[in-house]
Order: C-alpha cells, then structure tokens, then sequence
C-alpha cells in the first residue's frame, strides 16, 4: 500500500520558521471547504463546520485506502481565512460579525465524486450533521505569500501578524487576499502556550 505523507511533500508551506517571516509561492491546490460567519469561540455554525470537514475528509481518507488504489495519507490539519467587511472589527476584537472559510488540503486523487460519496455516508451516519451539506471541493491558488509560524494562544497572535505585514510593506508590497490560519495543534488537548499555527499572507 502507497503511504503518502502530504506534511512532508509540501514542507516549504506547512513547516515554516518560527524566527523569521519567509515567502512562499503557494501554488494551486485543492481543499474540502466550508464558508460561514461569528465568533469561532461560540458559534454553533463554526463547531458544525470544523466536524463535517473532519468527518467527510477522514471517511474519504478510509475509502481510498481501503479502495482500488490502495492509497493512504494523513488527513491534513485545519485550516482558515478570515475577513470582515468592515475591517475595525478586527480591530476591536468583535469576532461576532467576522467570516470565513475553514478548509482542509486534499490530495490531488481525491475527485468530487469521492466527496459526494463521503458526504452521504457522513449523513447517513450522523443525520444532524447539516453543515456537511454546505461543503465543496475546490482548487484554491494564493501565489506569492509571506509566512511565520506562531507558537501561542490566539490572543497573542498580534504582533506576530504585524512581523508578516512589515516584511511585505517593506518589499514595496501590498497585501492581497485573505488572512490565512493553519492550525497544527489540536487545541483540545495541547497547552495554550504551545499552539502552532501558520500565519499566512498573500502579497502583491
């Protein structure tokens, strides 16, 4: 059976240094994707959202590797953009009116009838699970980005996002699309303290 590590192969963009902010070039890559808006620390839409992607993607993960292709890989951590249409509310920390999009990489095998497959077995399963019903696959391209891995709570995540703007700002660049989490800690289990996540930005 093929083994296919996904961390490894696109390390440049999922193993960043935590010392210094560095550009990648984010090439197009295909992601199960849900949108939504509020507060990810209480939003029902949010917890709903995190678990029918997680549910689809490892239901999707076990029937490849079970399958004709005998296939099997690690089912990649959660990723996600975050925006808001008036800007202050990051500002001001009311994550009430923020939206997103939570994401999950899947790798280049995985087709959309797969996906359907796996969203039915999901809710056949778990019929309250709607959000699974909201899902899609689809190709997402972000290009050059600047990058640095944060180590900490959320909360602090403050400066470091200011290290990434001033490393674009001081290339003669601008930003450009959506701030970009990737959250490799499981935060049920792991300190606070010692949360990894990627902090990512377009640039141009």
């Amino acid at each position: 059976m093929a083994k296919i590590d996904l961390l490894k192969q696109l390390k440049p963009l999922y193993q960043p240094s935590a010392k210094e902010v560095t550009q990648v070039d984010v090439p197009a890559l295909q992601f199960l994707m849900i949108n939504g808006e509020g507060d990810p620390n209480t939003s029902p839409a949010y917890a709903q959202a995190v678990e029918a992607l997680f549910s689809v993607s490892y239901t999707v993960k076990f029937s490849l590797k079970k399958g004709p292709l005998a296939i099997d890989y690690g089912v990649m951590p959660l990723e996600g953009l975050w925006w808001a249409d008036d800007l202050s509310s990051f500002a001001s920390g009311d994550k009430s009116k923020w939206k997103w999009t939570l994401m999950v990489l899947q790798p280049e095998f995985v087709t959309p009838d797969l996906v359907q497959a796996a969203i039915a077995e999901v809710l056949r399963k778990k019929k309250s699970l709607v959000a699974a019903t909201l899902l899609r696959l689809e190709s997402f391209t972000e290009g050059p980005c600047a990058q640095i891995l944060h180590v900490g709570p959320f909360s602090t995540e403050g400066p470091t996002i200011q290290k990434v703007h001033d490393f674009i700002q001081a290339r003669g660049q601008q930003l450009a699309g959506k701030h970009h989490e990737i959250y490799l800690s499981d935060i049920r289990r792991a300190d606070p303290a010692k949360w990894k996540t990627i902090l990512r930005q377009p640039m141009t």
